[in-house]
Order: C-alpha cells, then structure tokens, then sequence
C-alpha cells in the first residue's frame, strides 16, 4: 500500500490516479475530507494534519511506500518525527516533493523549512528520493479571475524566462520513484522542456482557448502588494526574487524528467490545452 499525502493538490491528486490506475492500493490523504479526492477503485481516504504528525500514524499502518508533500514550503511539520513514525509502521521507501530553491537558494527563509525536511528525509533509515520541481505551470490558474473578468493579465517580470513544469510530470516522476528500483539516494530536479516567459505563457493560454488576451506587466511592488494578500512576507520576497531575477541554473532545463520517464518533458502549451475549459 502507498500513501499520499496531499491528495487534493496538483501533484497528489494525478498521482492517486496514476497509482489506483496501475493496480496499486492507495491512501490519500488530505487534511479534510473532500470530495475533490479521486474515486478509484482500490483507493481509501484518510484525515491527516501534518502540522501534527501523530495524526498520519493510522493512515501508514501497512503502507509500504510514502509521498510526502507538505503545504506552506514544509513549515511546522516535524520532520524527525514524522520520519520515525513512518519507520516504525514498516515504510519501506519515501519521495519527498521539495522546490528546486532549496538547492539554488540555501539560507532562503522561505524554503528553510523544506530544506530541514530534506534533511530529515536523507537521514531517515528508508530509502528516499527527492523531487526538487521549479515553478508549476499550474500557477497560471492563478490568473483565471482576470482572464475571465479583463481578458488580460496583470504580472511583473512579463520577459523573464523559467522552465515551468507541469505537475503531471511530477506526478509520474514520484509514481515510478515510489513503485520502482533504482532511485534511492537520488535528487531529481524536475522541469519543463524550455524556459518560457509569463507573456509567452499568456500567449499560449490565449492560443488554447481561442480569446485575445492582454499582457500588463506589474512592478515589483505591485505584484508585492497583489501576493501578499494571499502569502506569507518571507514567501512573497523568494518568490518575487526568483521570478525576477533567477541563477542559471533556475533558468536551466534539467534532463530528469526523460531519464525517468524516457520522454521529454511536457511544455506549457501542453498544460494550458489540457486547462483550457478552466478560462472559459
């Protein structure tokens, strides 16, 4: 049996499916039950809070293999304890889905927390791999109410190129890593196939559902004052600093995806078609 944990998400979710799919028994985990869990057969449910990690103990009576995804860049999660009690219900192998800036940004307090996850993940007595993704494709969803309301979209840093991923390739990443030998002790940064730009994004939208859009590029500040309503201060400076003014090795295309996989990994417009409806 495989838990999951954040069953709902981008990531979680395609994963239960993908491993139900195969024929695996799954438990998904959220911290409400919700309808948004995926109905599969060989696929049960579970609440867990990993603010308290005593709470997932029941759903890992069993388990075999464990997909740690936590929110709010792995803040308030005891990362020791949580390894122990997966240890002590028999796990036998954990993938952890991390952020590519916990590499490219060590010290970052906003990914401080993830990168004492990490920690306590390699140093667990399972076999681990950890996914460190860029920036999700799926963040574009976040410009529905002003594609809908303005057919446009208000963002800074409209010529700043990122290898966004999709999260179905991140998805199909852990399933292999959780069901399959050979990647224990691996770090797998996951990308998308070419560095895009937010207008070159828009673009795509635009191209898959068929309306003109608007690109408005924001200042810093603006887009300061627009993300800070729905994130944290520490959040709100990484993230505008990546956006902004990426390393290289951020803007880079990492080949990880197809050696896992065996195929390259899917591009934005790939993600915006299949998303399509959700602009309409």
């Amino acid at each position: 049996m495989i838990v999951i944990t954040g069953a709902t998400g981008n990531v979680g979710h395609p994963l239960v499916e993908l491993l139900a799919d195969a024929g695996h028994a799954v438990t998904a985990v959220s911290r409400a039950t919700s309808a948004a869990l995926p109905s599969r057969p060989g696929v049960v449910t579970a609440v867990a809070d990993l603010s308290d990690v005593a709470t997932l103990a029941p759903a890992l009576a069993g388990a075999e293999a464990l997909f740690l995804l936590v929110s709010g860049a792995g803040a308030h999660v005891d990362g020791p304890a949580l390894m122990k009690h997966a240890e002590a219900a028999g796990v036998r192998r954990v993938v952890l889905l991390s952020s590519q800036a916990v590499g490219t940004r060590p010290g970052t307090p906003s990914h401080a927390p993830l990168a004492e996850l990490e920690e306590a993940v390699r140093g667990s007595a399972m076999e681990w791999t950890i996914l460190r993704p860029g920036g999700f494709a799926s963040n574009a969803l976040a410009w529905v109410p002003m594609i809908k309301e303005m057919n446009a979209v208000h963002a800074p840093y409209g010529d700043v190129a990122l290898p966004v991923v999709d999260p179905l390739d991140i998805a199909e990443v852990a399933a292999v890593a959780l069901t399959e030998d050979g990647h224990s002790g691996r770090m797998y940064e996951i990308t998308g196939p070419t560095a895009t730009t937010p207008r070159q994004r828009v673009e795509e939208i635009a191209a898959a559902t068929g309306r003109p859009l608007e690109f408005v590029e924001l200042s810093p500040e603006q887009a300061r004052r627009q993300m800070s309503a729905f994130m944290p201060p520490e959040v709100v400076e990484g993230t505008l600093a990546i956006l902004g003014h990426p390393t290289a090795d951020e803007q880079a295309v990492s080949p990880h995806v197809e050696e896992v996989l065996g195929r390259p990994a899917r591009g934005f417009g790939e993600w915006a078609r299949r998303f399509a409806a959700a602009y309409a």
